[in-house]
């Protein structure tokens, strides 16, 4: 199969696993690497049943196993977790496609407010494209860097 290499960091959480089923049907996409801390070194059909015919194994969050298995690099990791892996990845060339809420908001503050914490890669929110087509299609068809929406403006 050809297609877009994809690796799926946090396959084993709820996202990560709705982001295997869809992006196994994808006729552009091969998903090349799926992560879990704790299911490393098992078959997804193991872990997943309905997947048993998938090809895949899971393995251990490794940045440079990302970088050398993936052009694209989906983040299904709670919001601060993320953006820990997103800085080297992008550093290394992979693009990245953030579904915490990580980089969803531009300003600092708010982010505080909001998760209690400082912004872990506020040098970041600049270049981040909100994923949402309907008004922001050209500019995210070159970023390196999109901010998923949220489960309520998803749902809408």
């Amino acid at each position: 199969m050809a297609g877009i290499r994809v690796a799926i960091v946090g396959a084993s959480g709820y996202s990560g696993e709705e982001l295997v089923r869809l992006l196994l049907a994808h006729p552009q996409v091969e998903i090349t690497c799926v992560t879990s801390r704790q299911y490393a070194g098992q078959p997804l059909g193991k872990v997943f049943p309905r997947y048993m015919e998938a090809p895949l194994t899971f393995s251990a969050p490794s940045i440079d196993e990302i970088a050398e298995r993936a052009e694209v690099a989906f983040l299904a990791l709670p919001h601060g977790v993320a953006a820990e892996f997103a800085v080297p990845l992008l550093a290394r060339g992979v693009r990245v496609i953030d579904i915490s809420a990580d980089f969803r908001l531009r300003d600092t503050a708010v982010y505080e407010r909001y998760y209690g914490a400082a912004h872990p890669a506020p040098e970041l929110l600049r270049e981040a494209v909100y994923g949402l087509p309907e008004r922001y299609r050209e500019a995210l068809r070159q970023a390196r860097l999109v901010a998923c929406a949220g489960c309520y403006p998803t749902s809408i």
